[in-house]
């Protein structure tokens, strides 16, 4: 009699009972996963960054020079304030040397005035800027997955595509928009004290935290930021850890004291929401993509 266990088919034949699975089906965890890293993904993620990049640099510089003209501004200030009572000495006796020292110290004041909010804008304008660019993180499949040739868009065309590009670099780009965000929020509101000191009664740049624009179109461009509410139709107020808003005053202190003064320029010296993370999250991104960030 024939052994039967040699008539016994192989286990790795076809016609074994349970043959092992040749192709297993990725997971869709495995799939998601890879998507993020298509060569389309990698280049506009690096893109954008690139982008953030710049327009940090160009905050820090339109920061700068908003504190320098802040700083001359504070200067002409307390010199006009304080010239009345100030020892001239052997100039004494220079007519009206007084009068006219207060209307080169006004001149200077104004021009400074002028030119911190110009340096405003500019740092608004920045901020809107990322956060264009931090809504074109994702890149999306245009068409449909059966083609040939894949084409990549920077909107969905269906509501389930969760896009290309997300992952730590996204997560971390809206840390560092949110930062700027925030900063942004604390600078309009030194702004807004710096340039309504005066010397004049009664005051005649008098600024209102609620109604007034800095600059015409400021509203629309605090509302790319998320910093002008469409239900209260005012701009938002800065707040710390996501507490509920004080009701700041009617107005602002016409003539604040040195001491005052000297907290605000240290406050927009330190940029408390903006500086000690950034240098973090670029490594953090760089090692992600592979890729310097500087």
């Amino acid at each position: 009699m024939a052994d039967l266990a040699a008539l016994a088919p192989p286990s790795s034949s076809p016609y074994s009972p349970n043959p092992a699975p040749q192709n297993p089906l990725p997971s869709p965890l495995t799939t998601s996963a890879a998507r993020q890293w298509r060569p389309a993904a990698q280049r506009n993620l690096r893109n954008q960054w690139s982008k953030l990049v710049s327009h940090r640099q160009q905050w820090a510089s339109s920061s700068s020079a908003a504190r320098s003209h802040a700083t001359s501004l504070v200067n002409a200030f307390l010199c006009l304030k304080y010239m009345p009572s100030m020892e001239l000495g052997v100039l004494s006796d220079m007519p009206d040397l007084r009068k006219k020292a207060c209307q080169k110290l006004s001149q200077q004041q104004e021009l400074h005035r002028r030119k911190l909010l110009a340096s405003y804008k500019d740092m608004v304008l920045v901020v809107t800027e990322m956060v264009r660019t931090s809504s074109s993180m994702r890149c999306f499949l245009k068409g449909t997955s059966n083609s040939p040739l894949e084409h990549y868009i920077g909107y969905s065309e269906d509501k389930i595509d969760p896009g290309d590009g997300g992952g730590i670099p996204k997560k971390l780009q809206r840390e560092l928009v949110q930062m700027l965000i925030s900063e942004l929020n604390l600078k309009r509101l030194l702004v807004v004290e710096l340039l309504s000191v005066s010397c004049k009664v009664p005051a005649v740049n008098t600024l209102h935290w609620w109604s007034d624009e800095l600059y015409p179109g400021e509203f629309g461009d605090l509302s790319i930021c998320n910093l002008y509410s469409g239900e209260t139709c005012r701009p938002v107020y800065p707040t710390l850890d996501d507490q509920q808003p004080d009701m700041p005053a009617t107005q602002c202190n016409q003539q604040p004291d040195y001491d005052v003064l000297q907290v605000y320029l240290a406050t927009w010296l330190a940029e408390v929401n903006a500086s000690h993370r950034v240098d973090e999250i670029y490594a953090e991104v760089g090692k992600e993509m592979h890729v310097k960030l500087s």
